[in-house]
């Protein structure tokens, strides 16, 4: 038996990803037309052995339990969420939940970042690790670019046994272009490496009078136990050339939302209108046949587009109405949000460099150095109203204004 782990973080997190996470908890976005989750969930129960899904996070209960009952109906696998009352970093919280992920004896168990996007190779993945008689985690890696990699999870590996011997969290210079993706296996021996780390944690936040340490009970994952196992025979990575990407800003949801389209066209729907794939239009959708759509446009339920319009590159969240002949390129437009009739909302693409083999989405900043904002999508709060020919280019909207003229370059409080 196999189990599944998600780690969904809180509303605390996610600071870049606002506007969209105020109404919205950021696990739950739609990319393609399913709540970002919701792709872990379906690659997790693909897996016939994969009996328990777990998601742990800090949102409030009340917040997730209407989508766990929904994913629970339509996957027919248990899906539990467990809350955490304090944040107790990517560690803290596995380790908390120990108990109710060794419940049952599984053989090991999957534990996955809620804020990735990728063809999750979890067959792979398992059979990889299960190779490796000594393996206590097996990290899923790719290649990044000589620059790009310092964002991320830097390791090194043995050619031959793919053993990793040195790992470093966001290193302050240059280690290795094989990045971490946030996807692992872990056999339950992990728990004692933990409980180690956990009692160094606890040691030297009592000794210090609870200097340094948020919690007690606080503990990284990656720095704590990932780079304590790096050297031991017991940390292994495989590297995979599949589509994976980090869903830090709405920018990387217009890049995620393409790719997951184009993984999932068996899915997508055919509105009686001027398709150019590969688009999402939920059944609920009202969509004029004068209307052209796409490529890589996800349209929510309730959505009313009108006569003339045209969208491209974005995500129209649900009970938004598009009014007649209105331009939409590289934005998000909000839940319940209206755009006047021949107004133009659009942003600018932040996709990787095509020019440069293996780069990654460069989640900037909002602000630069100037303090000016940083070139992007525009978005759309909830509620947001844009009058009938507006201009709004590289701008964001916080939820429920009323706009009375265009913008250019602005955030909107």
């Amino acid at each position: 038996m196999l189990k599944a782990v998600i780690l969904i973080g809180g509303p605390q997190k996610g600071t870049r990803f606002r506007p969209l996470s105020l109404d919205t908890p950021k696990p739950l976005f739609p990319i393609a037309g399913l709540p970002l989750i919701q792709h872990h969930i379906a690659a997790c129960a693909k897996l016939t052995d994969c009996k328990e899904i777990l998601i742990i996070g800090s949102y409030t209960t009340v917040t997730m339990t209407p989508f766990v009952s929904e994913m629970q109906k339509e996957y027919h696998v248990i899906i539990r969420y467990l809350q955490e009352f304090t944040p107790l970093g990517t560690g803290g919280g596995l380790y908390h939940f120990r108990d109710q992920i060794r419940a049952g004896n599984p053989t090991a168990f999957f534990l996955l970042n809620g804020d990735v996007c990728a063809d999750f190779p979890l067959k792979e993945l398992w059979a990889f690790h299960e190779e490796k008689s000594t393996a206590i985690v097996t990290i899923m890696g790719t290649e990044a670019t000589r620059q790009q990699s310092v964002h991320y999870g830097c390791m090194v590996r043995e050619p031959n046994t793919k053993a990793v011997t040195h790992y470093v969290e966001k290193p302050s210079s240059y280690i290795s272009t094989l990045i971490n993706c946030g996807v692992y296996v872990c056999s339950l021996q992990v728990f004692h490496t933990m409980a180690d780390a956990f009692q160094r944690k606890q040691d030297g936040f009592y000794n210090g009078n609870g200097q340094g340490s948020a919690h007690p009970g606080y503990m990284s994952w990656e720095q704590d136990v990932l780079a304590l196992l790096a050297g031991t025979n017991k940390l292994y990575a495989i590297q995979v050339t599949n589509w994976w990407s980090q869903v830090k800003t709405a920018g990387s949801a217009i890049y995620a939302n393409r790719h997951y389209l184009e993984l999932h066209r068996d899915r997508l729907s055919h509105a009686p209108c001027n398709i150019l794939p590969d688009v999402f239009v939920h059944p609920t959708a009202v969509v004029d046949s004068t209307a052209v759509i796409g490529p890589n446009v996800s349209i929510g339920a309730g959505v009313t587009v009108k006569a003339g319009v045209r969208i491209k590159e974005s995500i129209i969240l649900n009970n938004a109405t598009i009014h007649e002949h209105t331009l939409i390129m590289y934005s998000v437009v909000g839940q319940e949000a209206s755009v006047g009739e021949w107004s133009r909302v659009e942003g600018t693409p932040s996709d990787p460099d095509p020019n440069k083999p293996f780069a990654k989405m460069d989640n900037t900043p909002l602000f630069n150095n100037e303090g000016r904002l940083n070139p992007s999508i525009s978005i759309l709060g909830a509620g947001v109203v844009v009058p009938a020919e507006t201009i709004l280019l590289n701008s964001i909207v916080l939820p429920h204004k009323h706009l009375t003229r265009s913008f250019k370059h602005e955030i909107i409080l």
